[in-house]
C-alpha cells in the first residue's frame, strides 16, 4: 500500500475525481482515505501536514505531495493519454498551485457538497482506508 490518495470526503468534485481514478487504475495500485477520516488525519499527522488542510494529498513511498504536484503525479500513472499530463511539470510549481487553488477555492460552489457517500462494491471498498 505505497500509493495513497487523501481527498476531501465532502466534496462532489473530489468524489468524482476518486471515481475517475478508480475507473482508470486497472492494477488497483491506489488506495484512498478522506481527509476528514481517522486514517486520513493520522496520515496528515505522520507527514506533518496541517490537519485542517483541504488539499488533495498524494502519498507515494512514504513521501507526501500536495496540490498540483499531487494531481500531476497521480494522473501521470493512469493509463492512456493521461501520462501526457507530466508536461505540466515544466510550469513552475507556484504558478501550477495558483491554478489549483483557483479551482479548489470554488469547488463547493461549482460542484457542491455531498450529503452521503455512495457505497462501493466490496472489491473497491478494500481500497478505502476509512
Amino acid at each position: 500500500m505505497n500509493k495513497i490518495i487523501l481527498f476531501d470526503g465532502e466534496c462532489n468534485f473530489c468524489d468524482q475525481s476518486v471515481q475517475f481514478i478508480l475507473k482508470r487504475d486497472h492494477q488497483g495500485e491506489f488506495y484512498f482515505a478522506s481527509l476528514q477520516g481517522e486514517n486520513g488525519q493520522s496520515l496528515l499527522k505522520k507527514h506533518e501536514i496541517d490537519p485542517a488542510t483541504d488539499s488533495f494529498i498524494y502519498i507515494e513511498d512514504d513521501r507526501a505531495y500536495d496540490q498540483s504536484t499531487a494531481a500531476i503525479k497521480v494522473l501521470h500513472q493512469l493509463r492512456g493519454m493521461w501520462k501526457l499530463i507530466a508536461v505540466f511539470r515544466i510550469i513552475p510549481k507556484p504558478i501550477r498551485d495558483k491554478m489549483y487553488q483557483f479551482i479548489a477555492k470554488r469547488r463547493y460552489k461549482w460542484f457542491g457538497k455531498k450529503e452521503s457517500c455512495r457505497l462501493p462494491s466490496p472489491e473497491i471498498r478494500k481500497r478505502f482506508l476509512d
